[in-house]
């Protein structure tokens, strides 16, 4: 490669580089701090609600008294939906009810919280979990709050921001000396352009992985067919999506305890992990759910007309994610990948900002250089 082309495909990268981390600062900003603060959601959830999680102990009441308890909790304001019971030893039952009347924010029909102690069966708070910090971050972060295309705008920007990981990592690599030299601090005269060639090379690998992850989040079906997977099909999620709108029986025919006979005879020894109610349709069913992984914890139907149980689909009625998608999931959001892979999530989260920071800086300062000179 002559030395003129070198120069001018570096003089691009540049300029790409640039536009992709000064041009798209204002979105790029609140997408990445939010993804910072998700890695740590459950501590900083029992942080700020420490009443939510003040459970008495690990033994666990009747599952009726915690339908009685939300039932009370909730009132006229919601129709109990869900009861899950604790995934881990302290912590605490939790019930969802439907909100009656319009969605709430994203689309999504409004549901109402009540946090239970297992033992006891008090309810320790009940709340609007969607109207809170935490939701409106989860939604800031997959889809900028955008409504309809939002995700799509979210995995579009996750392609510039691998673009940016690239032209960053082109215009990094010395063009003079060795590599080991290319990795101390003073590179240049100037702090700012230390500290971004010093961050942007350390975390550049992880914030590429987490923008193509993003990417494949937001396009899960193209991905699918990348990887030489099945997508899944249109229907399905149709499907899914109409009944998980459904509102919850008020009055079912069949009582939750029958409900829970019939799904403990279907599957003996099985604990159960969380109780669904039946919803308004053809053919309204109670589901149970069971802990465990693979074909022993498939959930059971119950059907409300006859109490009799039948097998449910694993995803009731939602498309099913191949390993492909969960295990992106996993890498984005950091879910059970260890302290060391969470901290670099959350760093990842927090350098986009730095780093357009420091490069819009870096950049005015040799605006005003130009100017300067141009004068003299």
């Amino acid at each position: 490669m002559t030395h003129s082309l070198s120069a001018r495909l570096r003089r691009l990268w540049l300029d790409v580089h640039l536009w992709i981390g000064v041009g798209l600062l204002v979105v790029l900003a609140p997408l990445s701090l939010s993804g910072s603060y998700l890695v740590w959601h459950d501590p900083i959830d029992r942080a700020l609600h420490a009443e939510r999680y003040a459970t008495t102990g690990e033994g666990q009441a009747p599952m009726a008294s915690y339908e009685a308890a939300a039932k009370a909790a909730f009132g006229q304001r919601a129709l109990l939906s869900q009861i899950r019971l604790p995934q881990k030893p302290g912590d605490p039952v939790v019930a969802l009810g439907r909100i009656p009347g319009p969605p709430g924010p994203g689309g999504r029909p409004r549901t109402l919280n009540a946090w239970i102690d297992p033992p006891s069966g008090k309810v320790l708070a009940v709340d609007e979990v969607a109207r809170g910090l935490s939701m409106t971050l989860h939604r800031l972060h997959g889809t900028l709050l955008i409504p309809d295309v939002g995700r799509k705008v979210v995995g579009w920007l996750g392609w510039a921001m691998f673009v940016s990981c690239a032209t960053g990592l082109w215009l990094w690599w010395p063009r003079h000396g060795g590599f080991l030299q290319a990795l101390r601090w003073r590179r240049g005269a100037s702090q700012l352009f230390n500290l971004h060639h010093m961050l942007g090379f350390w975390i550049c690998l992880p914030l590429a992985v987490l923008s193509l992850t993003g990417v494949i989040i937001s396009f899960p079906q193209t991905a699918e067919r990348l990887v030489g997977g099945k997508p899944a099909a249109p229907q399905a999620g149709v499907a899914f999506q109409r009944s998980r709108n459904a509102p919850p029986l008020a009055y079912p025919a069949t009582a939750l305890p029958t409900a829970l006979a019939a799904a403990a005879a279907a599957r003996p020894g099985e604990q159960v992990a969380a109780v669904t109610w039946p919803q308004t349709g053809e053919r309204p069913a109670w589901r149970v759910e069971f802990r465990g992984k693979g074909p022993a914890a498939a959930p059971v139907s119950i059907d409300d007309r006859s109490g009799k149980a039948r097998p449910a689909r694993a995803g009731g009625g939602q498309p099913q994610r191949s390993p492909f998608a969960l295990w992106s999931r996993k890498i984005h959001d950091g879910t059970d990948m260890g302290r060391l892979w969470q901290a670099v999530i959350f760093l990842g989260g927090l350098a986009p900002t730095v780093l357009s920071l420091t490069g819009l800086v870096m950049w005015l300062r040799r605006r005003a250089r130009r100017r300067a000179l141009a004068a003299a």
